[in-house]
Order: structure tokens, then C-alpha cells, then sequence
């Protein structure tokens, strides 16, 4: 690009831009916003930075639907020191202030709702009658006032006093408050909740860091940064084409690229440094700020039965009761061998089972070792950082240059059918060299070209993605000096065939050949790019020869060159190969009749479906002949069940009785012959079948 157009780029982003001098200074020790980066994947990256010295709590204000994001991303840098606690008010802070109050946030909203949240506390009142008592209720009074001038609403206060049951109207008391010190501290402390959460929409966190012991007093710079959400910024180019650049001559075209971005962070922004990013990150959300609690199963208590213990009726000590036995036992012994015998020793009580002792003998536990994820470097997105710092108020919007060069454009014409079934589309192709030059992110183009000196607008432009070392074609307009015909014309060809174990397999080419008839514009030259779809299990095999062709998700690239006035065909044809199936003998003679006389068969083939075919023929005469008998036989059987019906009301001495006997008789013998006949012709049958299978399993080719 030349040095006038960069000047001319850069020149208009001076009025949108601030000087590093409007920046406002900080106080020390203050966050200050420094840097600003805005992703495609819309969300944005905020760093601020303070510079502090010894043991520092600085904080930083967000609004209420930023607390989640910063939570989930908040990241702390120190020069030398660490980092302590990040903390900052409950979700619900005026929830919070009211859960441990005998009232609730509804009940200030009015002083009868209060009161009546209040019952049993002590009041006392002052004006034209003043009463102390602890209150019962808080009831409406509508009052009618005089000559039909409406109602008025009063409040009537019921008091339990020492002297017993008082009542006084709300609004003729001067003043009315809480006896107790403590009740009038916690209304307070409510009202104050109030004031404060009344249109706060903003949280302040507050970010604890620590110095070194060993350098407790020098200055040190901390950065604290975190990923929010941020609308989504916007490119958009604009390229001009030299007057040398038609036909399908190559060249190149002066590029500008400017970001389109917002402030909507609920910050001013003074003098910031300003990146935009373009790719396609993930990002999430997640409630962070939410509390969440765990579902625990509850345990039922154990309540005992009630036990009734019997009365006690005294005891005898132990020693004493086995001095007895004992006395007792070598009483007995001695008078039963007539000699004292010393008692054999107690055996020793078997010791207690010990205690389980399951840490006995255990290595003492300690903490496990943690080990770190490996971490590599992040190349999926494209970086522009503007120069200077950027001052923007907030709800702001502003334009800032991202590129500004000179890039090969090609000028072609691009045919879509879809898009314009007579006409192809006037498009550029756009090529991104790879000699160190960004990719460039999505967005719209709006097109120049310069005719005798001065600019005019062409058209415009939707420019996807563009990496380095890549190209995209971009379509402006409708190219009507080139008019396309295209004809469809599918065919069939079969290129093999196999028969074995009766079945007859094809090997079927179905083909599909479009032609292209391109009449070329009358004064130059052009280069015409044809878009084929594509089909999923098709191939393309026309045309052939030269360089592949491009490919895109649905379409395949054909380059034509088409000379000014003259007409050009092009044929694309698709190939498909499928396999047909026929069980020979399951099929009817017609249509074996129609294999057998194809000439895209061999002669083995087609001689061999001849037989087949004579043999289908005699089973289908055999099956037909089946058929007739068996439909004979039914009707006959409906006849004689119509003939013993009449029977039933005819006299058995009548004529007609009589012959209706004999028809039946007739009929009957007729019966016995189609039985005879029917048992030949399935035979006959089965044995045509059987014929025409052992001949049709016998045959291979």
C-alpha cells in the first residue's frame, strides 16, 4: 500500500483515539484499567494495575452480572510479593442483613405492616396521648367523612398497658418507637441495608497481597486481570483495485481493515492499550456466585421403647454367697468319702476378645504430591494491538485500523447455480501471502475500483476467514455480459455380471454428465470458476486430466478460460457403482425374458437366462394350470352349498327336489375328477420347480 493511503488510514483514528497525556492519574496505590483485549468469542480481557509497597488491599468495583465471570477468572500478578484473599459481599446482601431480624424487607413498606411484624414489643407514644404497652394489633378503620366527601383510612393500635387493653389511632400520635434499644439498633441497621442495596447494581472485591520479608518496603507493581463478557467486536475492509486490474489479469488491491467495537463494560476507558482477537475460543459460564447446598438423606430418630423395670427386693453380697457355696460343697464332699478334699482351682476366665485396631501398625498418612498439567501455548487466534493508548467513554463506540497493505486480488468470475442459475457472479480471488502477514478475521468488504483517476463503489463483499498462505474468492455482483446453459443427461451402463447358486448379481454404472455452454462477454476475456456439487458416493471422472481440481465442503472448482465472444462447453460427469440382486427363481418370465435379450450381456450370459426363462415359462403353465383346477373346484363347492339350501324348502316328491339331487350327484362326480386332476397338477408342479431350481443352481457364469 502506498504511503499516502497508510497516512490517510492512521489519520482517521486520531479524532477516536486519545494521547497518552488525557489519561487520568491515579492515585497511588489504586487499580487502574491498563489493558483491554476483545475476543471474537465474545468476551473480553480486562487488566488493571496499581503499584503498591509492603502488605497491600487494593479494590476493585464490577457490576453485579460480571461476578461470576471474574470469579470463574480472575488472575493475580506481583512483581515480588503474593497473593492473599480475594472476598467481596454475599450475593444477597440485603437478604443477608435480614435473616436474623424479627422482620423482613416487605414489612417496611409501610408502618402498619412494621407494627404488626412487631407484635409484643414494647412502644411508647407521645402527643395528645401518651401510652407505653407492648402492642396486640395494627387494624384499618375506614371513616366516612361529612356531606359525601369520601373516606379516609386510619390506623387503629391496640396496646396491653398496665392499666389493661388501650387503643389510639396511629395518625393522631405525634410519635410512636420501640422501648427497647436493641429492636431500635436492629430497625436501624435494617433501613440502613436498604439505603445502601437501593439501585447498587455493583460489587466490590477487594484483592489482599502480601510482601517479601526480606524487601517489606519496596515499591512493586500488581496486576489483576479476569475474562467477562463483552459484545462482539465487528471487522470490516474495505479494498480498492488499481484500473489495471480486468479481465483475469492478476494484481493487487489496496486493503484497509478496521475493527468496530463497543465499551459496554460500565467503565470509562483512559488510555488504554487496546488489542482486539480474532478466533473461536471456548468460553463458558458458570454460578459461581450462587451457594449451593447438598441434599443429605435424613436419619430418623431412635426413640426407645419405654421399658417398666421390676420392684428390687435387696441383694446379698458376692463374697459372702460364695463363702456359703463353698462351706456348703466341702461339707458335702466330707461327708461323702469321710475325708476333707481340697477343691480343684477355678479355671482362669478366657481373656476379652481384643479391639480391632485398624490404624495399628498403619504408615502415617500424609498429604499426596500434586502434579502439574503440562500447559502449551495458545496459536489458535489472531492479535492486533493498536499502537497508542485508547480513551473511550463508556456506552461508546468507535472504529480502530487493524490492517492496512497491498494483497494479490485476481478478478474471475465465480458460477453458482443455486445462486444464479443463468448468470455467473463478478468475484475476486483474495490471496493472503505467507511472506509474514497475519490471517485476517471474518467480515464485510465493501469494494472500489479506480476509473479515470477517481474511486467508485462496485459492490460489497462477505470475506470469510482468511489464514495466511490461503485465498478466498469473494462475490460483489452479478456478472451479466456471461451467460451459462447447463443440461442434465443421466445414463445406465452395466459392466458386470455374474450368476451362481440362482442368483444373478449386476454390476450397474449409473452416470450423470451435466454440460456447461458459456457464452463469453463481447469485450475482454474471462476466467470462469464452475461449481459442480458434489454427491456423497459419487465420483467425478470428467474431465480428465491436468491439475485437481478444488474442492469445497459441497462443490467441486472447475476453472474455465473463456475468450471474449466466443462460447465455450464444459462436460462434468459423476460416476456411481452399485450392485443389483435377482433370485433367478423367484423372478417372472418377462422379466427373465427382458435379461436374456439385453445386449449389454455376454452370449454365455444371455444363453444361459434363455434356458431359465423356457424353464420359468413351463412352471408358470404348471402353477397356472394349479390355479384353474383349484378355482373349479371352489366354485363348485359354492354351487352345491346353494343347491342344499333349496333343498330344504323343496317337497321330496317334486320334480325340481329330483333334479337338484341328480345335479348334485353330477356335481359330486365332477368333484372326485378335479381331486384327481388337482393332485397330478401340483405334482406336475413341484416338479417343474424343482427342475427349474437344481438348473438354475447348476449354472454359473
Amino acid at each position: 500500500m502506498s504511503g499516502i493511503t497508510k497516512a490517510a488510514l492512521f489519520t482517521l483514528a486520531v479524532p477516536l483515539l486519545a494521547a497518552p497525556a488525557l489519561a487520568a492519574e491515579q492515585p497511588p496505590g489504586a487499580l487502574a484499567l491498563k489493558r483491554v483485549l476483545l475476543s471474537t468469542g465474545g468476551v473480553g480481557y480486562f487488566e488493571h494495575e496499581a503499584r503498591v509497597s509492603g502488605d497491600a488491599a487494593l479494590t476493585l468495583e464490577v457490576r453485579r452480572d460480571q461476578v461470576d465471570d471474574v470469579l470463574k477468572s480472575i488472575v493475580v500478578y506481583d512483581d515480588r510479593g503474593g497473593i492473599g484473599t480475594v472476598d467481596l459481599p454475599g450475593q444477597e446482601p440485603l437478604e443477608t442483613a435480614f435473616r436474623e431480624l424479627p422482620f423482613t424487607p416487605e414489612d417496611l413498606a409501610s408502618p402498619t405492616a412494621l407494627l404488626n411484624a412487631m407484635k409484643g414489643a414494647e412502644v411508647q407514644t407521645s402527643g395528645s396521648r401518651a401510652v407505653s404497652g407492648r402492642l396486640l394489633s395494627v387494624t384499618e378503620e375506614y371513616t366516612q367523612l361529612p356531606n359525601g366527601g369520601g373516606t379516609v383510612t386510619r390506623n387503629r393500635v391496640s396496646l396491653m398497658t398496665a392499666e389493661g387493653l388501650r387503643q389510639l389511632v396511629l395518625e393522631e400520635t405525634d410519635s410512636l418507637r420501640f422501648a427497647d434499644p436493641r429492636v431500635q439498633a436492629q430497625l436501624d441497621s435494617a433501613l440502613a441495608a436498604v439505603a445502601g442495596a437501593a439501585g447498587k447494581e455493583r460489587r466490590r472485591l477487594t484483592i489482599r497481597t502480601t510482601a517479601p520479608q526480606a524487601d517489606a518496603g519496596a515499591e512493586r507493581t500488581v496486576r489483576v486481570a479476569y475474562v467477562v463478557a463483552a459484545p462482539l467486536w465487528k471487522a470490516t475492509y474495505r479494498l480498492t483495485l488499481p484500473e489495471s486490474a480486468k479481465g483475469s489479469e492478476g494484481g493487487t488491491g489496496d486493503l484497509q481493515g478496521w475493527a468496530v467495537l463497543e465499551n459496554l463494560s460500565g467503565d470509562d476507558w483512559k488510555g488504554v492499550e487496546l488489542s482486539v482477537a480474532s478466533g473461536n475460543p471456548v468460553t463458558f459460564r458458570q454460578a459461581l456466585y450462587s451457594a449451593y447446598f447438598v441434599n443429605r438423606p435424613e436419619v430418623p430418630v431412635e426413640v426407645l421403647g419405654r421399658v417398666l423395670p421390676p420392684p428390687d427386693e435387696g441383694a446379698v453380697a458376692a463374697d459372702v454367697m460364695a463363702k456359703a457355696q463353698d462351706s456348703a460343697v466341702r461339707s458335702r464332699a466330707a461327708t461323702e468319702s469321710g475325708a476333707p478334699t481340697a477343691m480343684a482351682a477355678p479355671p482362669p476366665p478366657a481373656p476379652a476378645p481384643a479391639m480391632s485396631a485398624p490404624f495399628a501398625g498403619a504408615m502415617p498418612q500424609r498429604a499426596a504430591e500434586t502434579t502439574p498439567a503440562e500447559s502449551t501455548e495458545a496459536t489458535a487466534q489472531v492479535l492486533f494491538r493498536y499502537p497508542q493508548p485508547v480513551t473511550l467513554a463508556n456506552g461508546g463506540t468507535m472504529m480502530m485500523p487493524i490492517t492496512a497493505r497491498a494483497i494479490p486480488a485476481e478478478r474471475l468470475s465465480l458460477y453458482q447455480p443455486n445462486t444464479q442459475p443463468r448468470h455467473p457472479l463478478a468475484a475476486l480471488r483474495l490471496s493472503n501471502g505467507d511472506s509474514g502477514e497475519t490471517g485476517l478475521p471474518p467480515g464485510v468488504l465493501t469494494l472500489y475500483e479506480r476509473l479515470n483517476g477517481a474511486a467508485a463503489y462496485v459492490g460489497d463483499a462477505r470475506l470469510a476467514t482468511l489464514p495466511a498462505g490461503e485465498s478466498r474468492i469473494l462475490s460483489f455482483a452479478v456478472d451479466q455480459a456471461v451467460t451459462v446453459d447447463r443440461s442434465e443427461q443421466p445414463s445406465r451402463t452395466l459392466s458386470r455380471a455374474t450368476l451362481a447358486d440362482g442368483v444373478l448379481q449386476l454390476t450397474v454404472t449409473d452416470r450423470q454428465t451435466t454440460t456447461y455452454r458459456i457464452a463469453g462477454a463481447a469485450g475482454e476475456d474471462r476466467t470462469v470458476i464452475v461449481e459442480h456439487p458434489r454427491r456423497s458416493g459419487w465420483e467425478l471422472v470428467q474431465p480428465t486430466g491436468g491439475a485437481a481440481p478444488d474442492l469445497t465442503a459441497d462443490a467441486y472448482r472447475l476453472p474455465v478460460a473463456v475468450p471474449a465472444g466466443q462460447t465455450v462447453t464444459l462436460s462434468v460427469a459423476l460416476e456411481r457403482p452399485r450392485i443389483e440382486r435377482f433370485g433367478i427363481s423367484e423372478m417372472s418370465p418377462e422379466q427373465v425374458r427382458a435379461y436374456a435379450s439385453s445386449t449389454e450381456l455376454p452370449a454365455a450370459a444371455r444363453e444361459a437366462l434363455g434356458k431359465v426363462a423356457a424353464l420359468r415359462g413351463a412352471v408358470a403353465d404348471k402353477e397356472r394350470r394349479v390355479a384353474d383346477l383349484e378355482r373349479e373346484q371352489a366354485e363348485i363347492g359354492k354351487e352345491q352349498e346353494r343347491l342344499r339350501q333349496n333343498l330344504a324348502t323343496l317337497p321330496r316328491d317334486s320334480d325340481l327336489f329330483k333334479r337338484t339331487i341328480a345335479k348334485m350327484g353330477e356335481q359330486e362326480t365332477r368333484l372326485d375328477g378335479l381331486s384327481r386332476e388337482l393332485a397330478t397338477a401340483r405334482k406336475e408342479a413341484d416338479t417343474a420347480r424343482n427342475t427349474l431350481r437344481d438348473q438354475v443352481r447348476g449354472m454359473t457364469f
